[in-house]
C-alpha cells in the first residue's frame, strides 16, 4: 500500500511541475525560464517515483507468491514476472518511464523537451491501469478508458495545483488563468470518467452499500469541497491557506484511490463461474453471428479511443468558433471531411466493426483498412493543423511563443523532416504489415486490450502520416514534388498488393492461436476466414490509395495552374515596367 500511494503520488507532482513547465510558466523564446523551485525539486520528484515504481512493482510480485519483500528479490523471478505477465509488462513500462523522465532531466532547456517528457511520464502512469478493471465486471473497454481518463485527469489537477503552490509568487499572477482551465477541464473530465467507471463496476447492484461504494460516495463528496474551495481560490488572490487546503484534500483523493483499487465488488466474485470464455480472455462476451443488422446495431465502447475522439471534437469546434468570432469562415467540407474521419474511426473501433474485429480475422481486415486507408483520407483534407495555426494563442507576453509557436517550431524540427521524409511514411504505412502480420507479435498483441488499442492507434497514426505527406493541405515540413508522391503511391499499392497475395496463398493461420481459443461458434474456419481478411484487405486498400492517386493527379494540375498564373502575373508586371521605361526614355528624346 505505501509503494502504490507513494509511486502515485511522486508521479502526480513530476507530471504537475512539467505540464507547468510546458505550459504554465512564462517562456522566453522556447527556452525554460529560471523557475528556480520547481527545476529544484522536479529531480527528487522524478527519483521518488521511479524508486517507488521498483517498489510497486517489486512488491505486487511478493503479493503473488503471498512472500515477503526479501524473498522475491531475484533477477530471474523478476525477470520471469516481466516477461511473462501482463501486469509485469506494464510495471515495467512505467518503471522504464520514471526512469527516462529522471535521466533526461539534467539536459532539459526548452519547453519542447519537458513536452516530451511529460509525454513519457503519462504513458508510465497510465500502463498499469490496462490491467486494473476485471473482465467479469463488464463494459471491459469503456471500464478502462474511464478510468485512464479518470487518472489522467485527476493527477494532471492535482499535480498543476501542487505546482501552483510550489511556485515563486512572482509566477502566479502570469500562471493563474492557464492553471484555472487546466483544473477546470481535468474536473468535468474527472466527474464524467468517474460516473462511467463507477457504473461499469456496480450498476445497480447493492455493492454500492459495501465498503466499495462506501469509498467512492467518499471520493465524490470530497470532489465537490474541493471544487467549491477551487472556484473560491480562483475568485480570489490572497488565499493561501485555501491553495494548500485544496491540495491537501485532492492528495486525500489520491490515497482513497489507491485502497479503492485493493477493493472489488462483490459481485465480481460471484460473477466468474458464468463467464464465457472471450470475456475471460479480453473482457467482451461473444456476440451472435455476423448479419447486416448486427453489425450495423452492435455497440461496444471503447472508453479511451471515444474519449480521444470526443477531445478531438471538442478543439475542432473550438477552433471554429475562434475563427468565426474573429469574423473568418471556415469551409464547412474541411468540418464534415472531419465529422466524417471521426464516425469512420468511431464505428472501427466501438461500432459493430470494432466489435466483431476481436474474434473475426475478416472484420479485424475491415477495421484496419478503415483506420488506416479512409479515415485517415477524410480527417486530413479536414486540415486540423491549419484551424490550429490560425485559432492557437500567440504568448502571453512579446518574449512568449505561446502554442502557436510550440506548434510551428514542432512542424519545423528536425524530427518532423525526417518523419515526413515520403520513404519513412512508405516505410511505416506498408512495411508495419510485414511486421505485424507475418510475425508472432499479431497473436500477441490481439489477446490483450492494450495490445488491441497499440494497433488502432498505430494504424490511424500510420494513415495519417502517409496521406499527410501525399495528398495533405497542411503545412508540411518538406515539399514533396507530385511526380514523387505519384511514385510513392504506385509503390504503395504494389506492396499492398504483394502483402494480401502472399497472406492469401498462406496455408497456416498467423494468430498464434488467438481466434481458436475464443471458440467462437460461427465461422469456424479459421483459414478461410483469414484468406477472406485478406482479400478484403487487398481490395479494401486499393480503392483508397486509387482516389488518392487522383486526387494527387488534379492537385498537381491545379499546383501548376497557380504557378502559371503566378508566372503570367510576373510577365506582366515585367512588361509593364519595361514599356514604363521606354515611355520615359521617349520623354527623355522629346525634351
Amino acid at each position: 500500500m505505501i509503494f502504490s500511494i507513494t509511486h502515485i503520488l511522486f508521479a502526480t507532482f513530476t507530471i504537475g511541475s512539467l505540464i507547468a513547465l510546458a505550459f504554465i510558466l512564462p517562456e522566453r523564446e522556447g527556452q525554460l525560464g529560471n523557475q528556480s523551485r520547481i527545476r529544484r525539486f522536479l529531480p527528487i520528484f522524478a527519483g521518488v517515483w521511479f524508486l517507488s515504481a521498483l517498489g510497486q512493482l517489486i512488491s505486487t510480485l511478493a503479493a503473488l507468491f503471498d512472500t515477503n519483500l526479501v524473498s522475491v528479490l531475484d533477477l530471474t523471478m523478476i525477470r520471469s514476472y516481466v516477461e511473462q505477465t501482463s501486469l509485469g509488462r506494464l510495471q515495467f513500462v512505467e518503471f522504464v518511464s520514471a526512469g527516462t523522465v529522471l535521466l533526461l532531466l539534467a539536459a532539459l532547456r526548452k519547453v519542447g523537451g519537458a513536452f516530451w517528457l511529460l509525454i513519457i511520464s503519462l504513458v508510465g502512469i497510465i500502463a498499469p491501469v490496462f490491467q486494473s478493471h476485471s473482465s467479469s465486471l463488464g463494459s471491459h473497454g469503456l471500464a478502462i478508458g474511464a478510468l485512464i481518463f479518470h487518472v489522467l485527469a485527476l493527477v494532471s489537477w492535482v499535480g498543476v495545483v501542487s505546482a501552483f503552490a510550489m511556485m515563486e509568487p512572482r509566477f502566479r499572477e502570469i500562471a493563474r488563468p492557464r492553471v484555472a482551465i487546466t483544473a477546470l477541464w481535468s474536473a468535468i473530465a474527472i466527474v464524467l470518467s468517474g460516473l462511467a467507471s463507477a457504473w461499469t463496476r456496480l450498476r445497480l447492484s447493492s455493492d454500492w452499500f459495501s465498503s466499495y461504494g462506501a469509498i467512492i460516495v467518499t471520493k465524490s463528496a470530497l470532489y465537490v469541497t474541493v471544487l467549491l474551495i477551487a472556484r473560491k481560490l480562483r475568485a480570489r488572490v490572497a488565499t493561501e491557506r485555501l491553495l494548500y487546503l485544496e491540495v491537501t484534500i485532492l492528495i486525500v483523493i489520491i490515497g482513497l484511490g489507491s485502497i479503492l483499487n485493493r477493493f472489488v465488488p462483490l459481485q465480481d466474485s460471484s460473477a466468474l463461474g458464468s463467464l464465457e470464455q472471450s470475456q475471460l480472455l479480453i473482457g467482451i462476451a461473444m456476440p451472435p453471428a455476423p448479419t447486416w443488422t448486427n453489425v450495423s446495431l452492435a455497440y461496444e465502447a471503447d472508453g479511451l479511443i471515444i474519449g480521444v475522439l470526443v477531445f478531438a471534437i471538442a478543439l475542432y469546434i473550438k477552433g471554429v468558433l475562434t475563427l468565426s468570432r474573429r469574423g473568418i469562415s471556415w469551409p464547412k467540407g474541411r468540418t464534415l471531411s472531419f465529422a466524417i474521419g471521426i464516425a469512420l474511426i468511431d464505428f472501427a473501433t466501438s461500432g459493430g466493426v470494432g466489435l466483431y474485429s476481436h474474434f473475426s480475422f475478416g472484420f479485424h481486415m475491415i477495421a484496419h483498412m478503415i483506420l488506416s486507408m479512409i479515415a485517415p483520407i477524410a480527417l486530413v483534407l479536414s486540415a486540423p493543423i491549419t484551424l490550429a495555426l490560425r485559432a492557437l494563442p500567440i504568448g502571453r507576453t512579446s518574449e512568449e511563443r505561446g502554442l502557436k509557436g510550440l506548434l510551428v517550431s514542432i512542424l519545423h524540427s528536425k524530427g518532423a523532416r525526417l518523419w515526413t521524409h515520403p520513404i519513412v511514411a512508405l516505410a511505416i504505412f506498408d512495411g508495419s504489415l510485414f511486421a505485424l502480420y507475418f510475425t508472432p507479435l499479431f497473436g500477441k498483441l490481439m489477446s490483450s486490450h492494450f495490445g488491441h488499442l497499440f494497433m488502432n492507434v498505430h494504424f490511424i497514426g500510420a494513415g495519417l502520416l502517409f496521406f499527410h505527406v501525399i495528398v495533405g493541405i497542411d503545412p508540411n515540413p518538406r515539399k514533396v514534388h507530385h511526380l514523387a508522391r505519384v511514385v510513392i503511391l504506385l509503390a504503395a499499392m504494389s506492396i499492398h498488393a504483394f502483402f494480401s497475395v502472399s497472406l492469401m496463398s498462406s496455408n497456416s493461420l498467423i494468430d498464434n492461436g488467438y481466434f481458436q481459443s475464443l471458440a467462437r461458434p460461427w465461422a469456424t474456419d479459421l483459414l478461410s476466414d483469414q484468406k477472406l481478411g485478406a482479400s478484403i484487405g487487398w481490395a479494401m486498400g486499393e480503392i483508397p490509395i486509387v482516389v488518392a492517386l487522383i486526387a494527387t493527379f488534379i492537385q498537381w494540375v491545379r499546383s501548376d495552374a497557380r504557378d502559371a498564373k503566378r508566372a503570367d502575373r510576373r510577365s506582366e508586371s515585367e512588361l509593364a515596367e519595361y514599356n514604363a521605361y521606354l515611355a520615359k526614355l521617349a520623354e527623355q528624346k522629346e525634351k
